[in-house]
């Protein structure tokens, strides 16, 4: 059973630890959301002795329509999350689209993630896997919604053999079922688990309806909010080491995958409901 540390946070994730914490925003819209919805989550992780993370995108690099809203940008985004790393004093999560961007997005994320339509980019699991080692930071793989758990194994192989000490978590967000539906095989993230490293649970993205948003007839996501906490649940108890989540203040305004998204005030409620599931499990 694997644990990976974020060393200058004192913060193990994996078997043994206590559950992990990835969340914030889908994508960056301003320095002041970002720093209010990182200061509510960052005391609620704090009450409840839970390690956390913010996480928030600063480029959607694959939204439906060319139209969407991306975000700020690798310059404008990077500063805005190294603005929130310093005044909140928290380890950053965000994702990167290119392996030219990888050094740049290594010196300010802790936790550098592999978007799940790119983890078999050759270039990119290399350059990505080298920089974070570099860094001293941890690789973030979202599972691809077309391949198997256990296929999961090429993609630490190639990070390896690029960087041999790169700490790696690879993280369950579903697999396609048909046209513009997923669902999570729950028995995946023990699969995930016995090629050796901790397992995440995207239960924001799992819960996408890829390209299926009525609001927009279908040029963006659509999403069944109300199955976020249904995917989180079920995956802490089958064993996943961490939880990653997304949350806005109105997420019906929220400029990126609204219908997947979990109103801020319920995340106390939430978090206190898998820290006791992660409890029992551990026990």
């Amino acid at each position: 059973m694997a644990v990976v540390e974020l060393k200058p946070w004192n913060i193990s994730i994996g078997a043994g630890q206590p559950l992990a914490v990835i969340a914030g925003l889908n994508v960056l819209e301003s320095l002041d959301l970002a720093l209010s919805v990182g200061r509510e989550l960052q005391g609620i992780c704090a009450d409840l002795g839970l390690p956390y993370v913010f996480k928030a995108s600063f480029d959607k690099a694959n939204r439906s329509s060319i139209r969407s809203y991306r975000g700020p940008g690798l310059k404008d985004g990077l500063a805005m999350l190294a603005e929130v790393k310093t005044q909140l004093n928290v380890p950053i999560a965000t994702d990167l689209h290119e392996a030219g961007q990888a050094e740049a997005v290594a010196a300010v994320a802790d936790l550098v993630q592999i978007p799940a339509f790119l983890c078999r980019q050759t270039d990119l699991i290399v350059a990505t896997a080298r920089a974070t080692a570099a860094a001293g930071g941890v690789l973030h793989v979202k599972k691809a919604q077309f391949i198997a758990p256990w296929d999961c194994k090429n993609i630490i192989d190639k990070a390896r053999e690029a960087a041999p000490d790169v700490p790696i978590i690879l993280c369950e967000r579903g697999s396609s079922f048909g046209y513009n539906n997923l669902v999570v095989d729950m028995l995946g993230i023990g699969e995930m688990q016995r090629l050796g490293v901790p397992v995440t649970i995207d239960a924001t993205h799992a819960v996408q309806l890829p390209g299926a948003d009525p609001r927009t007839a279908g040029a963006s996501t659509g999403g069944r909010r109300e199955g976020v906490p249904v995917i989180a649940r079920a995956a802490i108890a089958a064993g996943a080491d961490g939880v990653f989540l997304e949350f806005h203040p109105d997420p019906d305004k929220a400029l990126c995958d609204g219908p997947s998204c979990l109103p801020l005030d319920g995340a106390r409620e939430l978090l206190a409901t898998l820290k006791a599931l992660h409890q029992v499990v551990q026990a």
